[in-house]
């Protein structure tokens, strides 16, 4: 990719980030204020859960705005993986979040209070509700499209929101009926929700991070066997971020093939590998002489 579609890629996320972090903040902001004001548990921990959305936003630009940085002596293959790096961060507001939300909903099961509940309650939680819906789709959707772990991993954050928003919902209509008993409970379960949305985060990130195989070996050795002049392939290896994957794999050839010809040979094969799959930023080919049997 080159170094301008490179920052155009990455200022595309940035403004996709600010945006969103604009929206999440100002429904956690509706959420805590009335649910503090209503003695509402549920639904505060839903904004403080809507809070951490900004919070990794904020986090997200930090890990994009690295990212972003061009190939140097230190860091020869880009500074890509801070992206992924930086979702982690994410996870861990999620898991110290939960922590937080589950002292407060048993605190709460055993000093019981009766919230109140009233229309601009339900009110409060449709309209954020219907803009958490539409965050996650367009986050959701943009971040495929771009391939950025950031954005996937916010998208996945926010839908959490949404089934948590649910969960109060109902409450909300249960405390109504004279239940107000399933305030703390829906806020523990709130709490395992986000707590399942960041294990999602952290499992998906480890993949990059850990060097996971990003390719499936035969898709590669198709391509490469395809070539004259590749007699066989094998140690193919893989790993890296979806956007930016790294090959390398040993080729063996005739035994009396010129020097000159088994480079040019290497970079046909470069160039198929990358041409047929497109994620492909980098790939080096071990040659290696074939012998007849």
């Amino acid at each position: 990719m080159a170094k301008e579609s490179v920052n155009q890629h990455y200022a595309q996320i940035k403004r996709i980030l600010i945006a969103i972090l604009g929206l999440n903040w100002a429904v956690a902001l509706a959420k805590i204020v009335y649910g503090l004001h209503t003695d509402c548990n549920s639904m505060a921990a839903d904004g403080f859960h809507s809070l951490s959305d900004g919070t990794s936003n904020i986090i997200g630009l930090i890990g994009i705005h690295i990212a972003s940085k061009p190939k140097d002596i230190d860091h020869p293959y880009g500074h890509k993986k801070y992206e992924t790096f930086f979702t982690l961060g994410i996870a861990g507001i999620l898991l110290a979040i939960s922590v937080n939300l589950i002292g407060k909903g048993i605190h709460r099961f055993f000093n019981p209070v009766t919230p109140q509940i009233g229309i601009i309650s339900f009110l409060v939680m449709l309209v954020t509700l219907a803009v958490n819906l539409a965050v996650m789709k367009y986050e959701y959707r943009k971040g495929k499209l771009l391939q950025s772990d950031i954005l996937v991993s916010d998208s996945l954050h926010t839908r959490a929101d949404i089934f948590i928003s649910l969960s109060v919902i109902a409450t909300l209509i249960a405390i109504r009926l004279g239940y107000p008993i399933l305030d703390p409970i829906v806020t523990i379960v709130i709490a395992l929700f986000i707590v399942a949305a960041a294990l999602e985060i952290i499992k998906s990130s480890s993949k990059v991070l850990c060097d996971s195989a990003a390719v499936d070996t035969k898709k590669i050795a198709d391509v490469v066997l395809a070539i004259k002049g590749v007699r066989t392939c094998h140690k193919i290896r893989t790993r890296g971020r979806p956007d930016d994957i790294n090959v390398d794999l040993h080729v063996q050839v005739n035994p009396d093939m010129h020097i000159d010809t088994a480079h040019n040979l290497s970079y046909a094969i470069e160039e198929a590998i990358k041409r047929e799959i497109p994620q492909v930023t980098d790939v080096v080919v071990h040659m290696e002489p074939k012998e007849n049997n």
